[in-house]
């Protein structure tokens, strides 16, 4: 004897409606709090910033509408041309160097070792640490006469080490230096929580075929750390072409403009010159050059997944 279950009565229409509505109003006293933040202080401090773009505001008086001048005169600026190089010039080095050593340690660490987990939190803690600490320290290893790098620079032969934070020429691979140092344990982790994610019946496969380890690494680990590798990439590209706060403690934009970026051309534009129109321009060049290259990344990736 077998028996059935009598499938539930259907709420009235009635009710349903209540219900999804007490559920939508239940959403929403989630959504509500972090939304009036998100709006309060990004999105429209945004919608203004590209209104103040068109104008010519000094802080006093009335913002006067000039159009597509403040973006004419970028495209005639020296300082802007400038410090829009420097900043790919940071980029270009910044994010490989990041990259290669960020997942050279998280190869290293990515084993079960004694003493592991204090390896993985001392690589991770320049990242916390800050950033007028790591200037200051790191300002006093470059120091030209004084500095223990150029030090130990002298006592293998180099006679005239580089003068580091007060030469042109290298005071911008010296901030490189720096910031992958500071970033290289918190991509780290990415990419540590990418490993974790590959199959070790792939790594055994392979070694049963013969591979060795660097062809375990490029046939195996790499293709299944590609998600990982594609977000570090874009992340890092965001971070780099937005770099102020290293670069406005270590060097100052200096020696001459040889390490100024855009956020410290639009920095000073906007707080030390008073021009926030010209800023709030170079503001949106600086926005539209981070969402192109974003998206450029994500056709990319789009494409090499198909």
């Amino acid at each position: 004897m077998t028996s059935t279950v009598a499938p539930p009565p259907n709420r009235p229409p009635r009710r349903r409606s209540a219900l999804r509505r007490r559920n939508t109003l239940i959403g929403w006293t989630f959504i509500l709090p972090n939304f009036a933040g998100f709006a309060a202080f990004t999105l429209v401090p945004v919608l203004i910033l590209f209104y103040m773009a068109f104008t010519n505001w000094n802080v006093f008086g009335k913002a006067d509408w000039v159009g597509f001048a403040n973006f004419q005169r970028l495209l005639g600026d020296g300082s802007f041309r400038i410090s829009f190089w420097n900043t790919i010039y940071y980029s270009v080095m910044h994010i490989p160097l990041t990259i290669v050593v960020s997942l050279g340690l998280a190869l290293l660490l990515n084993s079960k070792l004694r003493g592991v987990a204090f390896f993985r939190t001392a690589a991770f803690f320049p990242y916390i640490t800050s950033i007028v600490a790591i200037a200051v320290v790191w300002n006093l290893l470059f120091s030209p006469d004084f500095g223990p790098i150029n030090a130990v620079l002298r006592s293998i032969g180099i006679a005239h080490p580089p003068g580091w934070l007060t030469s042109k020429d290298w005071a911008m691979p010296a901030v490189v230096i720096v910031s992958t140092w500071r970033d290289m344990g918190y991509y780290m982790i990415l990419f540590l929580a990418g490993l974790q994610t590959v199959p070790r019946e792939l790594h055994e496969a392979a070694r049963v075929d013969g591979a060795n380890v660097w062809q375990r690494f490029l046939n195996v680990t790499l293709p299944c750390l590609r998600p990982t590798m594609f977000f570090v990439t874009v992340m890092l590209t965001i971070n780099s072409l937005k770099i102020f706060d290293l670069i406005l403690v270590m060097t100052n934009g200096g020696p001459g403009q040889a390490t100024m970026v855009l956020s410290q051309f639009i920095y000073r534009k906007g707080f030390v010159e008073s021009q926030f129109g010209y800023a709030s321009a170079a503001s949106v060049a600086l926005f539209l050059l981070c969402i192109i290259v974003t998206i450029a990344q994500f056709l990319w990736n789009k494409r090499r997944s198909v």
